[in-house]
């Protein structure tokens, strides 16, 4: 859904763009202003210069107009016409009747300016109205002889003063729907430029151009560029098409896959291992796809685990279970029957009910520290040299040799203590008498060699002695957990332990990693 909302959008940013085109439409509407400015300085200048050749001068405007500086000698009209905040107003407003003369001088002139703009009407299109200094229509369609003095650019053109104004535009045909949206299509451009002829007395107002044109409307605009709109369309619908296909490829594709996967993993479950992760995607959807990977993985791994630990756990209890309860048994037998069991005989399977009894203790306590290290209490800092001392004294039997730097871990004191005091006991039920420490530096982790002259690991069991339950000592009371219970307790701090090539002399080497703190 979201996907199909952002290319939505992406297609309806031209559609919403056609109702912000109104800085285009007064750009259309600038430039009419801007044709007709110019158009009417022509005609105004022509005017002026049939003025100023009469002989003797006409009448003009009683009032002079002030003079321009040297520095003013260009007065450039740039259009001010604004259509996003100009007032549109109403038609032009009709002319009335005259209420001075016009002079005939004046009027041959006007009829010479307005020949010129007819025939250049059929290029131009703007409808040219001239006027005289009293604002009555010297020529001009069926106007002439009427005033315009009172609209306002008129009024204000005839002070001296360009003015130029928005109207409502009349037409006899209704526009189509769609014009409906574009507020340029109804309006017509009025520009009143003043015709300032140059006297003896100074510079008046002869007379007024006034022309007028609709501004070319937007819709006839882009249909005129009909082929470029529909290139644009056409790339607009490719980059929507491009976008769908690397959000599918990149987005959905994966997501939906990854759907797939849960939806398998909850039907299948774990022991099928998970599916593979998908192969494509952005760095962060394959960062999740491999994470989800590695978690179905971790799982997987994890559920076996606990299956083979159980079954594990399962016959390590049922041995000794079924000595006690045989023993107890026997026991019970020997209070009902006829012939009683002598007391060396009583005295044997209690002492078997108490081995087992020993061996089911230590188990549980087994149990119990594995436990604490597969989800031990992380964190803390413990000096290596502080922890040496504690260890010789809690094995006396073993000679301790301690060579190489002092080194700081990552770990609390207990955890430390827990993990080299498996190991030393490890080693002493193994017939060391000795046991050769090491420390070194690797990077960012503290590496610590512990060497025995035990009686050593055979080749066949190198492999499995850090597996749950594996004891060559089941005789004796081993439950096989001790090295376990140091991998575990390593590995959830971030560290690690194997076993390192035996040594001709005999004995054990164990290469264990502590994360440096």
């Amino acid at each position: 859904m979201i996907v199909v909302a952002v290319l939505l959008a992406v297609a309806a940013l031209p559609l919403a763009g056609l109702f912000f085109f109104r800085l285009y439409e007064n750009q259309l509407v600038r430039q009419t202003e801007a044709e007709l400015i110019a158009q009417a300085s022509v005609l105004a200048a022509a005017y002026a210069d049939a003025v100023e050749r009469l002989d003797p001068p006409p009448a003009l405007s009683p009032t002079p107009l002030t003079s321009l500086t040297p520095e003013e000698r260009f007065h450039p009209i740039e259009p001010a016409l604004d259509l996003t905040s100009d007032d549109v107003l109403g038609a032009r407003p009709a002319a009335v009747p005259a209420t001075a003369a016009v002079d005939p001088a004046l009027q041959a002139i006007g009829a010479q300016i307005y020949a010129i703009a007819w025939r250049a009407q059929d290029q131009t299109l703007a409808g040219v109205r001239v006027l005289d200094f009293n604002g009555t229509i010297l020529a001009g369609a069926e106007e002439v002889g009427l005033s315009l003095a009172g609209v306002p650019e008129v009024a204000g053109a005839l002070a001296g003063q360009y003015h130029a104004a928005l109207r409502v535009r009349r037409s006899q045909h209704e526009p189509p729907p769609l014009y409906s949206i574009s507020r340029g299509t109804g309006v017509r451009v009025f520009v009143a430029l003043p015709v300032i002829a140059h006297t003896q007395d100074g510079d008046r107002v002869a007379g007024v151009i006034y022309a007028s044109r609709t501004p070319n409307n937007i819709f006839r605009h882009l249909y005129g560029e009909r082929r470029k709109v529909a290139l644009a369309g056409g790339c607009i619908l490719a980059v929507i098409l491009i976008i769908a296909f690397v959000f599918s490829r990149t987005i959905t594709r994966p997501i939906h896959q990854l759907v797939r996967q849960t939806r398998e993993l909850g039907t299948r479950g774990l022991d099928e291992g998970p599916a593979d992760a998908p192969h494509y995607g952005t760095r962060e959807i394959a960062l999740l796809s491999q994470s989800f990977h590695d978690m179905a993985q971790r799982l997987s791994d994890r559920s076996r685990y606990i299956t083979t630990f159980a079954a594990h756990v399962s016959h390590e209890l049922k041995s000794p279970l079924t000595g006690i309860q045989g023993a107890a048994e026997l026991l019970h037998d020997d209070l009902e029957g006829e012939e009683a069991m002598d007391a060396s005989q009583r005295r044997r399977f209690l002492g078997n009910i108490l081995a087992d009894t020993r061996r089911l203790t230590a188990l549980v306590q087994r149990l119990r520290d594995l436990a604490q290290a597969d989800n031990p209490v992380r964190g803390g800092r413990t000096s290596l040299a502080a922890v040496w001392p504690e260890l010789a004294a809690q094995f006396p039997r073993l000679a301790l040799t301690v060579s190489g730097e002092d080194a700081a871990v990552a770990m609390s004191a207990e955890n430390v203590m827990i993990l080299f005091g498996h190991l030393a006991d490890n080693a002493g039920r193994h017939g060391a008498t000795a046991l050769d420490i090491a420390v070194a530096f690797r990077d960012w982790a503290v590496v610590v060699t512990v060497a025995d002259n035990g009686h050593g690991i055979s080749p066949a069991n190198r492999d499995r002695v850090f597996d749950a339950f594996f004891t060559t000592r089941r005789d004796s009371g081993g439950t096989g957990m001790g090295l376990h219970i140091v991998q575990s307790l390593l590995r959830s701090h971030g560290g690690d332990i194997r076993l390192g090539d035996a040594p001709e002399s005999g004995g054990a080497v164990f290469e264990v990693t502590l994360p440096r703190a």
